[in-house]
């Protein structure tokens, strides 16, 4: 499957706080909606970051452990648990479409968008899909420790690898969530590039779960596969770009975009955008009221 045609533009990775990722996630969202283009992009969590899920209840985070580690908190539009992303061992993308360009069952439409994100394990040699069945939840807080869902979370394994020894365990490696935001869907994603156990662990408040055990669940590239984080992050770019413009040629040098495509490759955000992302920072993603009080009333 590829992506709908019309004005796409492809935001290379930038390293900004978690909230104003958020934000800009959200704005990205309201371009979309307003006709203008749609987004890929990938982005990196400067610093660290652990963003909650919509319902999370405060109370779960090790608030001080965060301080301490210098580590950002907010608040995701989506739902799930808290997840970290560290800033070098995550790599997160996004995709801002027209609601009315995707399908409407959620389930064809995250695997309309995951598309590219298993493209991109493909590129770098990593054996990844959806999981085939649910596995049981270890620690409901935690967005990677709940019960994985066949719809959206992703299991890679490791009997490829010529150092597992024969493993054939299949572990989280990226886990995808949506919203719809003014006539858009937002899907955004974390993709395990090396994972940090005890960091990640350390966010929450008193979780009843070992490192030994989070990492027989969750797994990261650098364990499956012999690349660096830049390797990673390339084959995400190629593997959006491919989605939105087809694999296409080079012709004197200039890419070819599929019909009825028209891609900018070097896309960036406008002037008002970075306002407008400024400003649901401050009314918002770094708010106390938002980030420390629980939306709604679901349990977390």
């Amino acid at each position: 499957m590829t992506a709908p045609a019309g004005d796409w533009r492809l935001i290379r990775e930038e390293s900004r706080p978690g909230p104003m990722q958020m934000a800009l996630d959200e704005v990205a969202a309201e371009t979309a909606a307003a006709g203008g283009p749609a987004t890929v992009r990938t982005y990196r969590w400067g610093p660290s970051c652990l963003t909650l899920g919509y319902r999370q209840a405060p109370e779960t985070v090790d608030w001080a452990f965060c301080e301490r580690e210098g580590i950002d908190v907010t608040r995701r539009q989506t739902g799930g648990g808290g997840i970290y992303h560290d800033a070098r061992g995550d790599v997160a993308y996004s995709i801002a479409v027209p609601a009315a360009d995707v399908p409407g069952e959620l389930l064809d439409c995250y695997h309309l968008l995951c598309e590219p994100v298993l493209d991109a394990f493909d590129r770098l040699g990593i054996d990844a899909d959806y999981v085939e069945e649910s596995m049981p939840e270890i620690y409901h807080p935690a967005c990677y420790l709940r019960e994985l869902h066949p719809a959206h979370d992703v299991v890679a394994g490791d009997a490829g690898n010529e150092d597992s020894g024969g493993d054939d365990r299949r572990r989280k490696i990226a886990g995808n969530a949506q919203y719809r935001k003014r006539e858009a869907v937002i899907q955004h994603g974390s993709l395990t590039f090396s994972v940090e156990a005890e960091r990640h662990l350390g966010t929450f408040a008193d979780p009843p779960v070992t490192p030994a055990e989070f990492g027989d669940r969750v797994v990261g590239m650098d364990e499956l596969a012999d690349i660096d984080r830049e390797d990673a992050v390339a084959a995400v770019e190629g593997a959006l770009v491919a989605w939105v413009a087809g694999e296409g040629g080079d012709r004197a040098g200039v890419a070819l975009d599929r019909e009825g495509v028209d891609l900018d490759r070097d896309g960036s955000w406008t002037d008002a955008e970075l306002r407008r992302a400024e400003e649901l920072v401050e009314t918002k993603y770094r708010d106390e009221e938002w980030v420390r009080t629980r939306p709604g009333r679901d349990s977390s």
